[in-house]
């Protein structure tokens, strides 16, 4: 572990103002998610010397539905648009394997949606007439879905799925919240309202199982004695924005979950004390930056 802390400085995700990261709650997060990927991108690299990995903004839908059609000759044969694509938010990071085939280690999305705890803090109304205290809850979060697919259609013969979706806002409670009000009074957020939460749109894509687990490991039915192969996503949700550290952990643990399914790597745990280590090094998560073994701090 000393080898991880002693790459750890405080030069990147200094960065922008959350005017420069295109001035929206929901853009600042996208971004965070895709600056973390890339930190997760070098310390595999730099860690996991031996191998080989390789990071991808995008996959074509061309090469998407090439893999379904090796698997079984009936999928992968439609395709209307030649340049069409996936772009999850913080891209997709592979590795190579003994054969020299690119396997999928770690995919990451990030939603924003729901300002109910920000505006209630601040005493803004909201609504057509400016009289509400709650924004009836919309629909943004469901585009997910169409990600989430091409990833299993692409590891459709994969024992994993290292799909990690980070929910942030008031549509995403997994319990009530209390938010007072400039002038100091109270307000309760109850997480089993409709017209807020929307998690369980979401929930549809890991099979109703919990949110804010590692589901990177495949499961097993067995449906009229013949076995099923099911992909869950890894849902993470909370109300307030997500630490960098935060992401970090949770991300470090799918890839090396998947490294491990995929006999390439080790267990995650061994490496767990590195957050902590960057915890007692005072190191702030809008500071975190992976550097070279030979740099140290000035």
């Amino acid at each position: 572990m000393k080898k991880q802390s002693e790459r750890l400085t405080t030069e990147k995700i200094r960065g922008q103002g959350p005017k420069e990261i295109f001035g929206e709650s929901a853009k600042m997060h996208d971004t965070s998610v895709n600056t973390v990927s890339k930190i997760i991108f070098e310390t595999l690299t730099t860690d996991f010397s031996n191998l080989k990995f390789r990071f991808r903004d995008s996959i074509d839908k061309k090469e998407i539905n090439e893999k379904l059609h090796s698997v079984d000759s009936r999928l992968g044969v439609t395709l209307f648009v030649e340049k069409s694509s996936i772009k999850p938010d913080g891209g997709v990071i592979e590795v190579e394997d003994k054969q020299g085939n690119w396997r999928i280690v770690l995919v990451c999305e990030a939603k924003h949606q729901g300002k109910d705890i920000e505006n209630i803090s601040k005493g803004i109304l909201v609504g057509k007439k400016g009289n509400q205290e709650l924004m009836l809850a919309g629909n943004a979060i469901e585009r997910s879905h169409k990600n989430i697919n091409e990833i299993r259609n692409i590891m459709i013969d994969e024992k994993h799925f290292p799909y990690v979706l980070f929910l942030q806002g008031s549509n995403f409670l997994t319990e009530p919240i209390k938010v007072n009000r400039p002038d100091g009074t109270e307000v309760v957020l109850q997480h089993n309202i409709g017209s807020l939460n929307r998690l369980d749109r979401l929930t549809a894509a890991n099979y109703g199982l919990p949110v804010n687990q590692n589901n990177c490991e495949n499961i097993f039915v067995s449906v009229d004695e013949q076995s099923v192969m099911l992909q869950a996503v890894s849902i993470y949700a909370k109300p307030t924005e997500w630490a960098a550290e935060e992401m970090f952990t949770i991300m470090w643990d799918v890839a090396c979950t998947s490294l491990k399914i995929l006999g390439l790597g080790f267990d995650s745990a061994e490496v767990a004390p590195l957050v902590l280590e960057m915890e007692n090094e005072g190191i702030s998560p809008n500071y975190i930056d992976i550097a070279g073994e030979d740099e140290t701090e000035n």
